[in-house]
């Protein structure tokens, strides 16, 4: 359901989100990621967060579940896009920084564990991860899309399932499109340096 959304309104949803600044999201996350490291854009829609990585000189990944995002952001981006789901991904202390900015928030609450120990995986140790959902508890479904809120409680209860990471920070934020009044929960998470 959420899929066929996307193949249907990928480029109206590209071009809602292209454009939006998300810099001040971008240094909390930067500042801990090793210069020139290697970043994951998991789920990475329009491709923005991924360009904007790439040009401050990031070695960047990216992938999309929706082939039509990932056409429309390998061809923004400059770089390929993998076409896959976060159940596809394989990679073991690959990356030293993964970002998922609002992507994890359409797998069902059931699908989460599974998809996070896969990201933690890829993770390098004392690599850092960051993830946002739309703040709230539960899950709903919005104009043909899937949705799972969490707040701090719930995603700290999905991580204490994840003995190799460790949240260092939450916080929450406004939508910084114009026409959205959502609140957004972010978080820092961080690969312990010995599992």
């Amino acid at each position: 359901m959420t899929m066929t959304y996307y193949q249907r309104n990928a480029q109206t949803f590209f071009d809602a989100t292209v454009g939006v600044d998300m810099s001040p999201l971008y240094a909390p996350f930067l500042n801990r990621v090793v210069p020139d490291g290697r970043v994951l854009d998991a789920g990475c829609g329009s491709g923005r967060d991924a360009k904007a990585f790439s040009a401050l000189g990031y070695q960047v990944e990216a992938f999309d579940a929706s082939a039509e995002m990932v056409e429309l952001a390998a061809a923004y981006i400059g770089l390929p896009v993998r076409q896959m789901t976060f159940n596809a991904l394989e990679a073991k202390e690959r990356y030293d920084g993964i970002w998922c900015c609002a992507s994890l928030l359409h797998l069902p609450q059931a699908e989460l564990p599974e998809a996070m120990q896969r990201i933690a995986r890829a993770l390098k140790p004392g690599g850092v991860w960051y993830l946002s959902f739309k703040y709230g508890v539960g899950e709903r479904e919005k104009e043909g899309r899937h949705f799972t809120d969490m707040n701090e409680a719930g995603l700290e209860a999905v991580v204490a399932a994840l003995p190799q990471v460790s949240i260092i920070e939450q916080w929450a934020t406004q939508d910084k499109r114009p026409d959205r009044d959502e609140v957004w929960l972010n978080a820092l998470l961080r690969k312990h340096l010995s599992e």
